[in-house]
């Protein structure tokens, strides 16, 4: 009997691919995606302490670590490069929840006024 729930989706996180497929996927060799993991590149996850599964976001960034590399940065680089990246989105997120609670329209019961201050 045919299931009429459709497609099931997958998360971007969940880990399905593993290091074989994952390879393909990304256009790499096996043994590369290993490096990128004990140089903490990508990080996959380790089925019983052995088996690593990549996830759809773990494919995306090694897609991104092999086009850096094929621009000429080194290893080092690329993990400076994606450390940033990292910095750069937490801080935008940090900006947009600091955004949202200025146009808040939640009441203000009391608020210290700095010009007042006669130090």
């Amino acid at each position: 009997m045919a299931s009429a729930r459709g497609p099931i989706r997958v998360s971007d996180d969940t880990p399905v691919y593993a290091i074989s497929i994952a390879a393909q996927l990304a256009g790499l060799h096996p043994q590369t995606l290993r490096q990128y993991d004990r140089l903490g590149l990508v990080r996959p996850t380790r089925i019983a302490g052995r088996n690593r599964l990549y996830c759809a976001r773990d494919i995306a960034r090694l897609q991104q670590i092999a086009e850096l590399s094929a621009e000429g940065l080194s290893l080092e680089g690329i993990r400076r490069v994606l450390e940033l990246q990292e910095e750069v989105a937490q801080l935008r997120g940090r900006l947009a929840e600091v955004h949202r609670h200025q146009q808040s329209t939640s009441l203000v019961v009391w608020r210290p006024d700095r010009r007042t201050d006669n130090a």
